[in-house]
């Protein structure tokens, strides 16, 4: 993919400044009371000296899940790594890329896994595509452990400051009436099942979907069948409306939720 100057400035972070990161009403007292932290302002600056240096970093809206999908709107949490670190592909949303942009490895291995679990083809793959902003707006919180990335460089934001945000994230949805599910994919995602209260929310923990560990012990992505066991305990609990619609034998991302 060929990307123009401004394209390249438009797909990466310019300032370290959260005051230009929306995110809707109801994330917005945690996220002021984290950047008003120790933890947050340890962030900042890190993320101001990286920048002084010349790092390029992604994405250029760290915050945007918190933006498209409201608290009060979560159902299901696709908790993931960090972002891509190519240019071009993060969007500021779990495993999703920009429009237009060809689905990477580890997003391929979630449309398959999708049509392996229930039967659906997912219009995206294999053809180019696959920004994931409609399952956003529908309920789905695409949250990584850690925001931020430095180009070809994944997980070098790992404990700069992050976690702590998106271990506050996870307990307050974890502590809201409506029950959720959580998927956990990849070591850093395990690492924040025990904010979860299991008592209420389902649960489901796996590899990530990165080829590297997609098919590998303990627990494969490929073949987990988190898709279906998500539809089938929110429908249990009184919510007809399906995880994974179709329409014309393909998958509609509008009402994934």
């Amino acid at each position: 993919m060929t990307l123009f100057p401004e394209d390249v400035a438009a797909s990466q972070l310019q300032l370290a400044d959260p005051a230009a990161w929306p995110t809707a009403p109801g994330w917005r007292p945690l996220v002021d009371a984290f950047f008003k932290s120790p933890d947050g302002a340890r962030l900042l600056a890190c993320l101001s000296e990286r920048l002084a240096a010349g790092a390029v970093i992604f994405p250029p809206q760290p915050l945007r899940a918190l933006e498209l999908t409201p608290p009060e709107t979560v159902r299901l949490v696709i908790l993931g790594q960090d972002p891509y670190h190519g240019r071009g592909q993060a969007e500021g949303l779990a495993f999703s890329v920009a429009p237009g942009v060809p689905a990477p490895p580890s997003l391929r291995n979630m449309f398959k896994e999708l049509q392996r679990d229930l039967g659906l083809a997912f219009p995206p793959f294999p053809a180019p595509g696959g920004s994931l902003t409609a399952w956003a707006k529908s309920g789905v919180l695409l949250l990584n452990t850690c925001l931020t990335v430095e180009e070809g460089r994944s997980h070098s934001h790992h404990a700069v400051g992050w976690e702590a945000l998106t271990d506050a994230l996870i307990r307050h949805v974890s502590q809201q009436a409506r029950p959720v599910v959580f998927m956990l994919w990849g070591a850093p995602a395990r690492t924040k099942r025990s904010l979860v209260d299991e008592g209420r929310h389902l649960v489901l923990v796996a590899n990530h979907p990165s080829p590297l560990s997609a098919a590998r012990p303990p627990i494969p992505f490929l073949g987990c069948g988190h898709f279906s066991q998500a539809q089938a305990w929110i429908q249990a609990r009184g919510d007809l409306t399906l995880l994974y619609q179709t329409r014309a034998g393909t998958a509609n991302p509008e009402t994934l939720a």
